[in-house]
Parts: C-alpha cells; sequence; structure tokens
C-alpha cells in the first residue's frame, strides 16, 4: 500500500529524481519559465514554492539551506535579493502551470510552461532606487535631440560654401 507517501516517482530512483528537481529548479530561477511535462511541473513547483518561501524568510540558516538546492552562491543571491522581494506579503501561489496546446512529440505527453508568477518587469521600480528621476530622464533625451538637429544643419552650411569655391577652367581652385 501507498500510504503516507508523497510525490511521483516518475520512473527514476531517488538520486536521479532529486538530480533532476535541482536542475529543474535552477532553471526556472534563472530563467523564470521553463517548458517541461506536466507531472515534472507539478512536483517542481513543491520545490520552488518551498525555496522562495526561505527566500521570504531572509537569514543565514535559510540561504543556506536554499545553497544545499540550488548550488550556486550567485543564484542563492539573486533568489534572495531579486526574486524574493517580488513575492512580499504573499503565501504561496508564486508559480504558474499553462497547459499547452501541443502535446510532446514522440511520446504525446502533455506539456506546460512553469513560471514564475511575477517576473521581473512586473515588480515596481522606484525613481530613487533607479538613480535618476523622470524629469532628468527627459531632459537627456531632449539634449541628445538638439545635437542632432545642429548636425543635419551643417552639412547645409557647407554645401552653401563649396560653389564658393569652384574651380575655374583650367581645373584648379582658387581660395579667397
Amino acid at each position: 500500500m501507498r500510504h503516507r507517501k508523497s510525490g511521483c516517482k516518475l520512473n527514476r530512483d531517488s538520486a536521479h529524481r532529486t538530480a533532476m528537481f535541482k536542475n529543474m529548479a535552477r532553471a526556472l530561477l534563472t530563467y523564470e519559465q521553463i517548458r517541461t511535462t506536466e507531472v515534472k511541473a507539478k512536483e517542481l513547483r513543491r520545490v520552488v514554492d518551498k525555496l522562495i518561501t526561505l527566500a521570504l524568510r531572509d537569514d543565514l540558516h535559510c540561504r543556506r539551506q536554499a545553497y544545499k538546492v540550488l548550488g550556486s552562491h550567485q543564484l542563492v543571491q539573486r533568489l534572495f535579493d531579486e526574486i524574493g522581494p517580488r513575492f512580499e506579503g504573499g503565501q504561496g501561489g508564486y508559480t504558474r502551470i499553462v497547459k499547452l496546446s501541443q502535446p510532446r512529440t514522440g511520446d504525446c505527453a502533455p506539456m506546460v510552461i512553469i513560471e514564475l508568477t511575477k517576473k521581473a518587469a512586473d515588480a515596481p521600480v522606484k525613481a530613487e532606487e533607479k538613480g535618476t528621476s523622470p524629469e532628468k530622464e527627459t531632459s537627456k533625451k531632449a539634449a541628445a535631440k538638439a545635437p542632432a538637429k545642429k548636425k543635419a544643419e551643417e552639412p547645409a552650411d557647407k554645401a552653401e560654401q563649396a560653389p564658393a569655391a569652384a574651380p575655374d577652367e583650367s581645373g584648379t581652385t582658387k581660395e579667397a
């Protein structure tokens, strides 16, 4: 009987299964969206949601637990500094599974896209954090356009000066 046994075996031994989910968790946190089968995505959701919950607590012990799964200091830092703060105030529901219309070629397995619910572009970016205010950005754009207009006027001035130094009948130019 299968009492008190959670998760799917996915036709793999435990070492292969844990390695696969570690790799998939790394890919999902790196690219924020991956394409996989439906059953793998449902199992991966459990792993990634636990990692994001660790990122919300943000202490040394949580960072070490996340490192055990991710195995990369840069990815742990990204999880705790960029991804975790996006989900402040929420309890769960950090990932979304979207079913694709076409099954996988060969074995007809149902395919899905698993992604983080809050993307980097969705996160509000304050002007103070960015370092420039919207007024400064518009003035920079206006300043960039002004020299472009001056450059466009300069060739017209040179064209007016060119007939003044026209060559004479012998083919030489006379300068004033």
